[in-house]
Formats: structure tokens, C-alpha cells, sequence
């Protein structure tokens, strides 16, 4: 069962999507968070894929509106990776949304995302959020509150391309080392020679140097991300 919904977060309306995978009996729920272009085919297709592991998944709306080009893509990217009060807040509004569902176990929650909704999952774990895991699937790995680490419940999963642009490897290292000095449950799965964007089959449509899709990527960081939910929830 499928669904969108409409929903109000600090007196602003965002309009998301349901996939309720649960058969009518209490099940895990996932958040799923957006690339940089705003909630669109690919979040949708993952939330359906989640539902069809028997799972409620809940794909976000952090924007608002709309995203029509890449310049506004990047302007919303900016301005809620610089204020990230706000960042989390829309985050945690989103998973009341999903922790509302009559079929949602509360006691059960994730949250995933791709990119810049990656990052997001990672601060929604910051401000203290009850989740048993975060997936970050080539996800943005910077905060300004690194502080904050560790107020992060979740077991961790970050699966990355080393060949992604956008992430290099002293991101990566540099992140590492924060969720270590946190003393947190994390791993990275790193693909050898995959680009960023490797989930979304319409990666080279956002004209961005260094997103290419690559299947097996996608395929086994689903799998890994399966795995760790198996884990989590049990």
C-alpha cells in the first residue's frame, strides 16, 4: 500500500510518500531522505523496495518545493547544510510523520539516505534521535557539529564509492575517525572505482562530473544495509 502525505513541520507544509510493506501487523520503520533534487522517482522506488522487505518506509520531503534546477538544488543543499538546527528539525518532524503510522513498531526505526539525505540521516542521529540504525548510501559525511557524534543511538552503515568526487578519502578518513572517538557501532563499505550517485539509475542526468550508476554497487549496499537491519531490529 502506497500513499502521499501531506504534512505540517514548524508551520510549513511538505508533501511526502508512504510505502507500507507491514500486512497490517506492527513492523520496523524506515525513513528515507532525498538526494540534492528533492523527492523524486528515485527516493520513491527505494521506499516501495523497502516495503516489499515487509518494512514501512516513509520517504521525506526536506524541501518543500519542488526542485526544478540544479542551481536551486544546490541553494536548498546550502542553506540547510549551514543552518543545521533547522536541517534536523525538518528531519525529526518527518520521523514523527513515519513514527505515526498505525502498522510503525516505534521501537523500531531507521533512517537512510542518499547524498545530501545521507548527511541528514547522520544529523537526525545527532540531535539524540531513537534509531536502531542510519544508512548513508554515497552519503555527504561533513557536520559542523562533530561534537555531536556522539548523541548518535544507531548502529552505522556508510557505503561509498572511492572514486566519488565529492567525498574524498580524507573525508572519509576524517569521519571515521570522529565516529571511533565516539566509540560508536560504524562501518564503510567502499566500492573500488564507483562514482557518487551509484544507486540512482538517472545519476548522469543531474550533469554533475562523477556520478555514474553502477548495479553491483547498488545491489550489494542494499544487501549490506538488509543485513544490518536484520541485525538492528531482531
Amino acid at each position: 500500500m502506497a500513499s502521499d502525505i501531506t504534512y505540517d513541520i514548524q508551520g510549513r507544509s511538505y508533501s511526502g510518500y508512504l510505502a507500507d510493506g507491514s500486512g497490517g501487523k506492527p513492523s520496523p520503520g524506515v525513513l528515507v531522505i532525498h538526494e540534492a533534487n528533492g523527492l523524486g522517482p528515485h527516493a520513491r522506488a527505494k521506499a516501495d523496495m523497502l516495503a516489499q522487505a515487509g518494512y514501512v518506509a516513509f520517504a521525506a520531503d526536506l524541501f518543500g518545493e519542488k526542485v526544478e534546477t540544479l542551481e536551486q538544488a544546490m541553494g536548498f543543499v546550502g542553506q540547510l547544510s549551514a543552518d543545521w538546527a533547522e536541517l534536523r528539525a525538518r528531519c525529526a518532524g518527518s520521523l514523527d510523520v513515519l513514527r505515526r503510522q498505525s502498522n510503525v513498531d516505534s521501537s523500531r526505526l531507521a533512517a537512510i539516505g542518499f547524498c545530501f539525505g545521507g548527511s541528514a540521516a547522520l544529523e537526525l542521529g545527532r540531535s539524540g534521535a531513537d534509531l536502531r540504525a542510519i544508512v548513508g548510501l554515497h552519503s555527504g559525511l561533513k557536520t559542523a557539529r562533530p561534537e555531536d557524534t556522539a548523541a548518535i543511538k544507531a548502529r552505522l552503515l556508510l557505503c561509498l564509492g572511492d572514486a566519488d568526487p565529492l567525498i574524498p578519502s580524507e573525508v572519509r578518513d576524517g569521519f571515521m575517525d570522529n565516529v571511533r572517538d565516539a566509540k560508536l557501532d560504524a562501518q564503510m563499505l567502499l566500492f573500488s572505482g564507483v562514482g557518487h550517485s551509484f544507486t540512482n539509475p538517472d545519476a548522469e542526468a543531474f550533469g554533475v562530473a562523477g556520478c555514474h550508476y553502477d548495479a553491483t554497487a547498488d545491489r550489494r549496499s542494499w544487501a549490506a544495509m538488509l543485513a544490518l537491519f536484520d541485525e538492528a531490529f531482531a
